[in-house]
């Protein structure tokens, strides 16, 4: 043994090259090996669930549903500044894995057949006659011979903002505003789709056509523009729409196109006259009309509708309505602390960014998200206890930070859908998507059992720690933007700008609005996960009763 330690001294100190080479590669090994545990440990976040742990926590109040417990393994006191609250986008290429269709817009029916579920949002309406010589569907088109689906095509016309999605040959898509075509018999358009040999896909010059239902998920478009509805004409209309053009060859584009050169965000079509203005207390947008008062032929474009000279056709420039973009920290501090509070997953960015142009005032958060605070959250950056913003996000459900706020709008989100859209922000950023192979994989099931017990968990508490809690339910924000926007506003103790509220519909959208529809092509839901989620929500609902709130929206329960 002496020999052979000799012998390789002896060897090392005639080529101290091969020792240090040998050195050098031991230590990247070790450190390689470092990295891998440090990105592939699960983190552990304060008040972040990993199911009832047995003798932690104090136990919440029986609710003649289910018992929770509210406290969960591996939680520790304090802010959370840890890895969980920190972007975990994947790298594109991963994210391309989805498919070549990865920034589709909503979740739309698969296949003629598909199941009418509440977010489901296309119907198929017929079999139509094709032609080259004379198009049915009038927008954009695409083909795909190996891969052609009908959510496919649907995603696809939904994305650029289409009211119609129609299939042919079992491999061509097309989009357009109008059907303009008779309708063929429905064996006619039964060959198989390319991607999908499973569902029809039309058939030789003949479409199968689905109307896209996005009323409140997704703005009907024309071109750039946003279509606001058919309204009736105001009273004091040379004050409401104050720029107004005769245009005997009217079309929608001519008319949207002479108000965003004026710079006005709306253009209002009256039949042979262009109407330009801002959404005021004069012309609201609150009471629309049914559309067909608005339905007189374009004098310059047959197929598009312009309106009459008492009901108007309204579309949304693409002119910003600065009215409501002003915003600054508050001019003293405020000695009081109002939480911004919501599962993750339910909106709280949406909902900042709501807040800050109805006060004019920045936010602050509980956290710190770099890339919110690149995109103008600028109070992100400040301690939550500064006292120079308006409210303070924050997704904690412990009672001593819970206490630490003298007052609380909680906003609540339907599971289903918050469950889905904070695994897509945990996968794929705060507008991006997770991967099907997540979805696919051990991390979705995981993460509904982690996370489901924990949004019931963080309502219950707020409930019955917070000092004085104003409930807004996410989708009646969605539905009734104007009315519950005023009622936050109105705790926050600011006099709301009935002006500046209007500029703030037409502006709801911002930086991180990621598309309202599921991006999948099937239910990632299993029976069991909706048996236990279901649980919950009788829960969060017999509690919000208990204290004479309006229980849980019905859409809660799945169909």
């Amino acid at each position: 043994m002496a020999k052979f330690l000799v012998k390789f001294q002896r060897y090392f100190r005639r080529r101290p090259v091969r020792f240090f080479t040998l050195l050098a590669l031991y230590l990247a090994a070790g450190s390689l090996v470092f990295l891998h545990a440090g990105f592939t440990g699960e983190p552990r976040v304060a008040g972040s669930p990993r199911g009832p742990a047995a003798g932690e926590g104090q136990e919440l109040p029986y609710l003649g549903v289910m018992q929770l417990s509210r406290s969960f393994p591996g939680a520790a006191g304090g802010r959370r500044r840890g890895p969980w609250f920190k972007s975990t986008a994947k790298e594109p290429a991963e994210r391309s894995k989805v498919g070549d269709y990865g920034a589709a817009r909503s979740r739309l029916l698969k296949g003629r057949s598909g199941r009418e579920k509440d977010e489901d949002r296309a119907k198929y309406i017929g079999c139509y006659v094709d032609s080259t010589r004379r198009r049915t569907l009038r927008g954009v088109s695409f083909l795909d011979y190996k891969k052609m689906t009908v959510f496919r095509c649907q995603d696809n016309c939904a994305e650029r903002g289409y009211l119609y999605a129609g299939l042919e040959f079992g491999a061509e898509c097309y989009c357009g505003h109008k059907v303009q075509a008779p309708n063929a018999s429905e064996p006619e358009c039964n060959m198989p789709c390319k991607g999908e040999r499973a569902s029809t896909c039309g058939g030789a010059n003949r479409l199968s056509i689905y109307r896209l239902e996005l009323a409140q998920e997704s703005a009907r478009r024309h071109g750039s523009a946003v279509f606001r509805g058919c309204f009736r004409r105001p009273d004091n209309v040379s004050i409401a729409l104050p720029t107004s053009q005769p245009m005997p060859n009217m079309s929608v584009d001519k008319c949207v196109d002479f108000c965003t050169e004026k710079e006005y965000p709306l253009s209002a079509l009256a039949g042979t006259a262009c109407l330009c203005g801002f959404p005021t207390t004069l012309f609201t947008l609150h009471e629309r009309e049914d559309e067909q008062l608005c339905a007189q032929r374009c004098p310059g474009e047959e197929f598009e509708s312009c309106g009459t000279p008492e009901f108007l056709l309204v579309y949304q420039t693409q002119v910003q309505d600065n009215r409501c973009m002003d915003r600054r920290f508050l001019p003293t501090r405020s000695k009081q602390l109002v939480a911004l509070a919501s599962f993750p997953g339910a909106g709280n960015t949406w909902a900042r960014h709501l807040i800050e142009l109805a006060t004019g005032f920045y936010t602050g958060s509980y956290y710190f998200d770099g890339s919110l605070y690149n995109k103008g959250f600028k109070g992100e950056r400040d301690h939550w206890r500064s006292g120079r913003t308006i409210c303070i996000k924050t997704h904690e459900s412990g009672q001593k930070e819970i206490e630490s706020f003298d007052s609380a709008i909680l906003l609540i989100r339907n599971p289903y859908k918050a469950l889905m859209a904070e695994f897509n922000r945990k996968y794929g950023g705060h507008i991006g998507f997770a991967a099907h192979a997540h979805w696919k994989g051990k991390e979705w099931p995981e993460f509904v059992a982690n996370y489901a017990p924990w949004w019931a968990t963080h309502t219950l508490d707020w409930l019955r720690y917070g000092r004085k809690v104003l409930v807004v339910h996410f989708e009646d924000l969605k539905r009734d933007l104007f009315a519950q926007l005023k009622r936050m506003v109105g705790l926050l103790g600011i006099a709301a700008c009935e002006d500046r509220l209007l500029c703030v519909e037409g502006q709801k959208d911002g930086n991180f609005k990621r598309s309202g529809l599921r991006k999948l092509e099937y239910d990632p839901y299993t029976p069991e996960m909706r048996k236990m989620i279901s649980g919950y929500i009788k829960t969060v609902d017999a509690a919000l009763k208990l204290r004479n709130l309006s229980g849980v929206p019905e859409d809660y329960y799945p169909r």
